[in-house]
């Protein structure tokens, strides 16, 4: 696969090099930052969001399709391809598109691991040889106390929900099928649910200096935070179901000693993405965490792309601002890493 990618990218002039992604989940972000670094930039977007890429002037062409699957034809490739576009892929390829191996255009990044990403039995392989504490992936007969069970791929936390027991998950799950949402017990994890803060954050390893880094911190706004206002008697009464749809995200600074723990775990993810899908991460990725009473770091889901918190860290977050003594955020960096990489004549190590 990555070889039939490096001989389209042969063909590409690197003078006219765009930036181009989907118009969704951080195309804002990824769009301004091709931008700040000097691209010409292309958005491939639905006519219900055009509105977004045309309001914030950050597309230079804007190529309307009805359904996002359209980047699978020949001819929307090819007309991409013959713009010498590379494209930023983030969660709504793997959510609308699936099939990524189809698409012949140059990713920044791994696609291979983005697809690592949607199973998450591979995730956990992941996680777990890179040696980070991960909560327990559990049957329904093991489930003692608080569990939550999620959905394969990146689905923004839809439909995620918590139950206390063997009997609570089969009366929820038979009702998922009946709906049609699932078919089988392998549509779903069972997590054992780690009591803590939750923090999303957002990494960049990048080839071009052999050296990770760390651009944004976040969390989740979601609806179940919405709780907290209904005092529990009514709760009770009406029996609400809290839901964990990601609704917007808050920027986050982790106490200091913390950080320790999240580099070192970093650091264990790259290394051994390099043995499972070469070359391994090339640019961002998101390790997504809880840290419990005793601020230990449970890791439980990993993000092989840029994540949609990382909007949070425009124009700048503490994080990259120190390390970068200007404004950097998640869509810059990555187009300071093409933009570097068309320098040294590069560009193959970074693109998929």
């Amino acid at each position: 696969m990555r070889n039939r990618i490096l001989k389209v990218l042969k063909d590409y002039d690197l003078d006219e090099i765009k930036i181009g992604t989907l118009g969704s989940h951080s195309a804002l972000n990824i769009l301004k930052g091709a931008k700040d670094e000097g691209f010409e930039t292309v958005c491939i977007c639905r006519p219900k969001e055009r509105i977004i890429y045309e309001s914030f002037n950050v597309a230079d062409f804007i190529i309307e399709v009805s359904d996002f699957k359209e980047l699978l034809n020949e001819s929307l490739q090819e007309r991409l391809i013959e713009e010498n576009v590379i494209l930023i892929p983030h969660g709504s390829f793997n959510a609308y598109i699936g099939n990524l191996d189809r698409i012949r255009v140059p990713f920044f990044g791994n696609r291979e691991l983005m697809i690592w990403e949607t199973d998450r039995a591979k995730q956990r392989e992941w996680l777990e040889r890179a040696g980070l504490k991960m909560p327990r992936s559990l049957k329904p007969e093991e489930i003692k106390g608080i569990a939550i069970v999620k959905y394969h791929g990146a689905m923004g936390g839809k439909g995620y929900f918590l139950i206390t027991g063997k009997d609570d998950f089969y009366a929820k799950f038979e009702e998922l099928k009946r709906e049609g949402f699932v078919k089988s017990l392998e549509d779903v994890e069972i997590q054992e649910y780690i009591v803590g803060a939750n923090v999303y954050l957002s990494f960049f390893y990048s080839p071009m200096n052999e050296r990770i880094e760390l651009i944004a911190i976040d969390r989740r706004y979601e609806p179940v935070d919405g709780l907290g206002r209904i005092p529990a008697e009514i709760q009770i009464k009406s029996k609400v179901q809290p839901t964990y749809t990601v609704i917007g995200n808050f920027p986050i600074v982790l106490r200091e000693s913390l950080l320790v723990k999240a580099l070192e775990s970093a650091k264990a993810v790259v290394e051994v993405s390099k043995e499972i899908a070469y070359p391994g991460i090339v640019g961002p990725f998101c390790l997504e965490a809880v840290f419990d009473d005793n601020a230990e770091m449970h890791v439980f889901e990993i993000s092989a792309r840029i994540v949609a918190g990382t909007n949070v860290g425009i124009p700048n977050s503490p994080y990259s601002y120190i390390l970068w003594g200007e404004n950097m955020y998640m869509g810059r960096r990555i187009a300071r890493e093409i933009k570097v990489a068309i320098e040294k004549d590069a560009l193959g190590e970074i693109v998929y």
